[in-house]
């Protein structure tokens, strides 16, 4: 256990070094966990061809790190937020709920012409294209731990860092081209709406904000439980991370001040951790067999996430200037994550003007809801599958 964790401390900061020599790699906002990992299981591919030799990792601190990363993303969501969102926040999660759907019938329809295991769709879809390198790992386990799905991790991995390279080259031309094209520009009674207070870590709150992730972890154990005496099969981490926000849904209504920015700090660690951990340990040569039928999948699924935006998302919130921004958001997390959506977000505003609305609701949809709405999702799949 305390080996995998030094090797992957080593990954993480290689992967950090990297991404700040190399601009390409900041500009698509790929993580620096992602780049040590992948770095480094390529040298363990290297290995594994020359019968030199293959590493095998303990799982412990990868399994905490993950259930805490979730856990801390419960505690982002709040009645509040979805109040303050409006109208508008129900189309986004609506839109969604639609492009989850579809990226994962998309993704069972494609492999099913390689006479794949349909499960493999769900690593092609939304597991690794809305979900991320973070859903990518935790799904990517489970399909193989529990599945027998043999180099499924690895699929779920290389998709997810695929999304994000796309994710970031096709959400400011698609927005730009709306703007130019309906000639869109911000109204004069754009505001800013966001209000992100830049509060300094406090070491009392910190101690609050690990006592309270280990309590919902901890209840979050039995609920999970719960789900596998109704034979629901649900991911590990779910039990906590419903918890969480029962827990933040409660404290809103009290009153009671949860140490929010200490929650999204140990959340953001404990998720460079479990990448590092997860990344590292894939084995790349169980990828062959998959590479045509993975390459077909996600070409098709890049073509669909540019109709969806360009033609729905662009209409369905109103055809203006806002719209052009969603189009870019929903870009970023539609096939990478909310950095390249915040990124894409950036890139148009500071060309164009402001769109408070999307800068606002659009961290929130990736960095919340998404993951909320995928999981779900997912879950369904998998039971019927």
């Amino acid at each position: 256990m305390f080996q995998s964790a030094a090797a992957a401390a080593v990954v993480l900061v290689v992967g950090i070094y990297l991404v700040k020599r190399v601009p390409m790699l900041k500009r698509f906002c790929i993580p620096a966990a992602v780049i040590g990992g992948l770095l480094f299981s390529l040298v363990m591919l290297i290995f594994y061809s020359c019968d030199f030799m293959e590493i095998t990792f303990d799982d412990t601190i990868k399994e905490i790190a993950m259930r805490v990363f979730f856990c801390s993303i419960g505690f982002m969501a709040s009645i509040s937020m979805i109040k303050s969102g409006g109208r508008m926040l129900l189309i986004l999660i609506a839109l969604l709920i639609a492009l989850v759907t579809l990226q994962d019938f998309v993704g069972i329809f494609s492999v099913g012409l390689f006479d794949l295991d349909p499960k493999y769709g769900l690593a092609l879809g939304s597991i690794s294209l809305c979900g991320g390198h973070g859903t990518a790992a935790a799904y990517g386990g489970i399909l193989v731990n529990d599945y027998g799905l043999v180099g499924a991790d690895v699929v779920c991995i290389a998709s997810a860092t695929f999304g994000l390279a796309i994710a970031g080259f096709i959400g400011g031309p698609l927005a730009r081209n709306l703007v130019r094209r309906y000639d869109l520009k911000p109204t004069s009674n754009d505001m800013e709406l966001q209000s992100e207070i830049d509060v300094s870590l406090d070491d009392r709150r910190v101690l609050n904000a690990v006592v309270i992730l280990a309590a919902c972890i901890g209840l979050g154990t039995l609920l999970n439980m719960a789900f596998d005496a109704v034979d629901i099969a649900v991911p590990s981490y779910l039990g906590g991370m419903l918890v969480a926000l029962f827990c933040r849904t409660v404290t809103d209504k009290i009153g009671y001040e949860l140490p929010l920015k200490e929650l999204e700090t140990i959340g953001w660690v404990s998720l460079c951790i479990f990448l590092s951990m997860a990344l590292m340990a894939i084995k790349l040569w169980q990828l062959a067999d998959l590479a045509f039928a993975m390459v077909f999948t996600l070409l098709i699924q890049t073509v669909i996430l540019i109709v969806f935006v360009y033609y729905i998302v662009f209409r369905a919130t109103g055809k203006n200037y806002e719209s052009a921004a969603f189009v870019a958001g929903v870009s970023g997390f539609g096939m990478g994550a909310t950095p390249n959506a915040v990124a894409n977000l950036e890139a148009l505003t500071n060309e164009h003007g402001p769109a408070p609305v999307a800068y606002f609701l659009i961290p929130i949809m990736g960095g919340v809801f998404l993951d909320f709405i995928n999981m779900g999702i997912l879950t369904a799949f998998l039971n019927l599958l």
